[in-house]
């Protein structure tokens, strides 16, 4: 029982970051209806602006008050370039774009701190006294109990300030009906800027003095914001005292976790401790509050709600594909083989992009774990080929059908999850995955597994088949064909599917539910389709993405990456095959980066930069993202060329208009 008290008081220091982060995010949902996915990152850009400050890293050393005053500065600096540059260009956007935004913001800080500081972790000064107590016989450092209090002191004087306040009562009235409050004369964007203010000074000032407790790097503190979610979620994103309550008891049980996993009964991989089990946790904890607290996440009253990207019905899809298909194949042959395998990279991301054009661009819902479902394919397939010997290709029919099956289960459960909820649970469940299955060493490792070339009839497939191009060096194109052969045909199907019937339930359903089922499309059955698609043509990406390094390793299927190839897909068109495409082109050790890093010597960091910078610009200037943006532009060449014959030229003009925007 000592151990156990000691435990769950030591866990009053991540509880109290958790709560921290959970209050970052109601406020912010209160102020600009946003959940920002960013709330972890400006927790780690306060942090290191502190360590800066404090370590003469600018060339200077400051004292611990002008260190702090520093950290919160560039704390609000992040908020208030967050609020000018993203949220506000998109508050009458659905809340789809303005999820994605806050995926932007959160890619742009992770690159910034890794082009910045490194890649190595920082040890950070503590503001706290090293000193402990002693309660019940165990010994506590008595940071815990000051962090916790802390936040405790926070949560009462936010809750102070929107329930007593005029500017609380503001804020909630233009939260329950936006249109209203700008009739009654308040100022929506002013109180959207003090609440993204407030948000970004209170959990920089947490990550400030957490920091010393976790990792300082560039990934631990943005990652924190997935248990400050499920502590949100507890709340409705609208109650503080209970997200408080909420993140303080998450980080207690999974510091008291921590504890059992220590124990003997508990179970063990590879005689250490079951990995991952904190990730269960917040994902079981994610999966209580929305059975608790509702399915949906609170509305907002928007003045508008503009239109989700456009879905445009594919044209002369034989055609592009067979000129496309030659181009590569002539590429495959002639490229050297640096460009050789980047470009065999990016039809292997394309066709992951090609499972999201289908659950996000046709059904409206963003799921980030379709990458993870590719890791569980690859890894299954090394299982199937290394272990059981089972020949190629029924080791990758395997592999993807019961990978598939994983996916339809979590869209099943899910299937009561829209929108913005079904983001925020799949990421949690893509982070207990790589955490609890990927680096269990019984199923994948973090050194990864190995997968056998594929063959048939004696004859290899593989990246080391015998026919090595003109340069005589591996990748063999052979590979690079079987890949573009299965990239066209799943992008000929998913093109074709707009076209159908059931895709045309698709978009019923991404526009409105409840029309959808009154004018008698089954909206149950048409979701689990959709998972089904996406989740065969994620696995099976994963399955060539296996082939083509002949092994799996789990740093490839982060949750982080999967955020980035969200990013990737929201500029190339989530609504669009072509879009797909080029994503693939820009995703990880693709074509574009690989000429970028051989060309210019720019690395992946700043390929992630790109990524998230370029996410918020195609949000705010071009929803439709570069393929969308060149159809439509197509499109009104077409109509304009035509409008002279069916009126006069203003008429004419407005006719090409209204064409555009229904065709678009």
């Amino acid at each position: 029982m000592e151990q156990l008290l000691l435990f769950a008081l030591l866990g009053l220091g991540p509880g109290a970051l958790i709560a921290g982060m959970a209050l970052g995010v109601v406020v912010t949902f209160r102020g600009s209806g946003i959940i920002n996915l960013a709330t972890g990152a400006v927790a780690m850009l306060a942090g290191y602006a502190f360590w800066a400050l404090r370590s003469d890293h600018f060339g200077a050393s400051l004292g611990p008050a002008l260190s702090v005053a520093g950290a919160l500065v560039a704390a609000a600096v992040v908020g208030l370039l967050s609020e000018y540059l993203a949220f506000r260009p998109l508050r009458n956007a659905p809340p789809l774009a303005k999820l994605a935004a806050s995926l932007g913001l959160l890619l742009t800080a992770q690159a910034a701190v890794l082009l910045g500081f490194g890649t190595e972790p920082r040890q950070m000064p503590s503001l706290l006294p090293d000193t402990a107590v002693s309660v019940l016989g165990a010994i506590i450092p008595v940071d815990r109990f000051i962090l916790a209090g802390t936040v405790v002191v926070l949560t009462v004087v936010l809750i102070a300030l929107y329930r007593w306040t005029r500017f609380g009562l503001a804020t909630r009235a233009a939260a329950e009906n936006e249109q209203t409050a700008l009739l009654a004369g308040l100022s929506t964007k002013g109180l959207s800027l003090a609440g993204t203010l407030t948000a970004s000074v209170v959990a920089g000032g947490i990550g400030v003095l957490a920091a010393p407790i976790v990792q300082l790097d560039s990934t631990t503190l943005p990652l924190q914001v997935v248990p400050a979610l499920a502590a949100a979620l507890f709340a409705r994103f609208t109650s503080l005292g209970i997200a408080c309550t909420a993140g303080l008891l998450i980080g207690v049980l999974q510091s008291v976790l921590s504890y059992l996993s220590t124990q003997t009964w508990f179970p063990t991989d590879d005689g250490n401790a079951l990995p991952g089990v904190q990730q269960l946790l917040v994902f079981a904890f994610m999966t209580v509050a929305l059975f608790l607290r509702g399915a949906e996440l609170p509305g907002r009253g928007d003045e508008t709600q503009q239109r989700l990207p456009s879905v445009p019905v594919p044209e002369r899809l034989r055609r592009t594909a067979l000129l496309s298909a030659g181009v590569c194949v002539v590429a495959l042959i002639v490229f050297p083989f640096g460009f050789r395998q980047a470009l065999t990279n990016s039809l292997i991301g394309a066709v992951i992009v090609m499972s999201l054009v289908v659950i996000t661009g046709f059904v409206g819902q963003i799921s980030v774990v379709q990458l993870a479902l590719s890791g569980t394919a690859g890894f299954l397939l090394s299982h199937l080929t290394a272990g059981a010997h089972i020949p190629f290709p029924f080791g990758p029919l395997i592999a993807v059908v019961a990978a598939t099956a994983l996916g339809v289960t979590i869209g099943v459960s899910a299937l009561r999850v829209r929108g913005v909820s079904l983001a925020v649970v799949t990421l949690a469940a893509a982070l207990a995955m790589e955490q609890a299955l990927f680096a269990n060493s019984s199923f994948g490792g973090v050194g990864g597994v190995q997968v056998p070339s594929p063959e048939i009839f004696g004859m290899s497939l593989g990246t080391d088949a015998a026919f090595r191009g003109l340069d005589g060096a591996e990748p063999s194109p052979l590979f690079g064909f079987l890949v573009l052969a299965v990239t066209v045909a799943i992008g000929l199907y998913i093109a074709n599917l707009r076209r159908t019937s059931l895709g045309r339930q698709m978009l019923a359903v991404r526009s409105n539910e409840r029309a959808a089922a009154a004018a008698g499309i089954n909206v149950r059955n048409v979701k689990v389709a959709a998972f089904g698609i996406s989740s065969f043509t994620a696995a099976t990406a994963g399955t060539l993405y296996a082939y083509n390094f002949s092994s799996v390793s789990a740093g490839r299927f982060t949750a982080l990456a999967s955020l980035g190839l969200l990013a990737f897909a929201y500029v190339g068109g989530i609504t669009m095959v072509s879009g797909a495409v080029f994503a693939g082109l820009l995703s990880t050790e693709a074509l574009v980066p690989h000429a970028l890093q051989e060309w210019f010597g720019i690395s992946g960091t700043w390929a992630v930069l790109f990524a998230g910078v370029s996410l918020i610009l195609t949000l705010v200037m071009n929803p439709d993202g570069v393929a969308g943006a060149r159809y439509r532009s197509k499109r009104e060449k077409q109509l304009r060329r035509a409008a002279p014959k069916s009126g006069p030229p203003d008429q004419a003009n407005g006719q090409v208009q209204h064409a555009v925007e229904v065709t678009g």
